[in-house]
């Protein structure tokens, strides 16, 4: 079984909360979204800073356990970009993947965060994202068993892009409430995971912090 837990910093506002949350949750792992990457600690209670993106604005990380993971392979990704990606520049790479070895289970897998492109672009171009994503994390773990957490910026028709997850040989799993609080008014499920290779037993919304997205915990095991 393994304990994922990822959280948008809404531009690193949510940074003081983490320590907390990982202790909380006893979490084995941790993807940020919107993080200042440079402030980031080496350390997080029992994980380590296993990877992040440095050529962003708005960047994105992976904590790992560094007692149960040794991390192997790494690889920061630039995903298609939009209109708001080019005028305003909040992030280059959208992606960052972290290929694993797992001491319990003797196996390699792979943890990605993945931060789509916000609402001002379209559902077509965030799909494009969020399928060569997936060839991307497929070529760094060599079909490894990947959990990829994150921002997906993607309120409506869901179950349209369940479908196509699933074209790309993933599963698309939705947390167990929503997610996203804007103005007391806008909200919805923004936070996912998608995964191959593991069976998603849960992802449980938690408790809203200084974010307006709220994270969420992922507990899945490999499948067979």
């Amino acid at each position: 079984m393994i304990r994922v837990i990822s959280y948008n910093l809404l531009k690193n506002s949510a940074r003081g909360e983490l320590l907390k949350l990982v202790d909380d949750y006893n979490a084995d792992a941790l993807c940020l979204q919107e993080a200042f990457t440079a402030q980031l600690p080496r350390e997080l209670g029992h994980l380590t800073l296993a990877g992040s993106t440095h050529d962003n604005r708005l960047g994105l990380a992976v904590y790992v356990r560094s007692d149960r993971f040794t991390p192997e392979d790494s690889r920061s990704v630039l995903l298609k970009k939009s209109l708001h990606d080019m005028i305003l520049a909040p992030t280059h790479e959208r992606l960052i993947g972290i290929k694993l070895m797992d001491a319990e289970t003797k196996r390699e897998l792979v943890i990605a965060s993945f931060h789509a492109s916000p609402l001002t672009a379209t559902n077509a171009l965030r799909r494009k994202q969020i399928a060569a994503a997936h060839l991307e994390l497929q070529e760094l773990g060599a079909k490894a068993p990947t959990l990829m957490v994150g921002d997906f910026n993607y309120p409506l028709f869901q179950g349209g892009l369940g479908t196509h997850v699933i074209e790309t040989g993933y599963s698309l799993t939705r947390s167990d409430r929503q997610t996203y609080v804007r103005f007391l008014m806008f909200r919805g499920h923004f936070d996912f995971v998608t995964s191959a290779g593991f069976t998603v037993k849960s992802v449980e919304t938690l408790r809203r912090g200084k974010s307006d997205h709220k994270p969420i915990m992922v507990t899945a095991e490999y499948t067979g």
